[in-house]
């Protein structure tokens, strides 16, 4: 049993209406992962994000007396997330699935150990959180009304990021195959140019920052 250690409990949107409350209280948690089993809610949802006094956290980080507990529920439609851990192809391929979709369209972005005629130790992202995440639920949004999208889902590394790991992961479904790649490959394009993130390359006797995009 956990000791003394009481956490308040924030919800929104369909969580909010499920426990019918925004906020509560629960007690005797001591990892971030205990939290959806102490609420009674049913079956925890795909995709479901936690953040610990306002900053994202994993299921194994540990809780404290008078921490504030925030569970973000994907958006409609799609995941949309920045991401300090290792990216999922995987998961991003079921938040886009759909039983109305004929295709579902991938792109994986990696770190690449050559760029510029450099030879990269590994890369650095750093993004506006706030801003970036809700900018790619926008641009789902966008992508969807033109091109008649079932669901997207994109996810972004920021922190250190090692050769061969991903540094971006995007799935798009859609009725039809063709619409889907479109999609996908404007995603990418489009996400290069115009969400605050930024890259850092740090190779063998130096690093510099390239600017926004991936």
């Amino acid at each position: 049993m956990i000791d003394n250690v009481r956490i308040t409990v924030r919800l929104f949107a369909g969580l909010r209406e499920r426990a019918g409350t925004a906020r509560l209280e629960i007690d005797d948690v001591a990892r971030v992962g205990d939290v959806w089993a102490k609420l009674g809610l049913g079956d925890e949802p795909g995709g479901l994000l936690y953040a610990v006094n306002r900053e994202y956290a994993g299921p194994d980080d540990a809780l404290h007396d008078g921490d504030e507990v925030a569970l973000i529920p994907p958006v409609s439609g799609g995941a949309f997330r920045i991401s300090a851990t290792p990216l999922d192809l995987g998961a991003a391929v079921a938040e886009a699935a759909s039983d109305e979709a004929g295709a579902i369209a991938t792109f994986v972005g990696t770190v690449r150990r050559s760029s510029r005629g450099r030879d990269v130790l590994y890369l650095e992202y750093e993004a506006f959180e706030e801003m970036a995440e809700p900018m790619l639920a926008q641009l789902a949004g966008e992508l969807t009304a033109k091109h008649g999208l079932c669901k997207v889902a994109i996810h972004h590394r920021v922190g250190r990021v090692e050769i061969g790991e991903a540094s971006v992961v995007i799935a798009v479904s859609a009725t039809h195959r063709a619409a889907a790649l479109d999609a996908c490959g404007e995603a990418i394009d489009t996400l290069k140019t115009t969400v605050p993130l930024w890259k850092k390359e740090v190779y063998a006797g130096g690093e510099e920052w390239i600017g926004q995009g991936s």
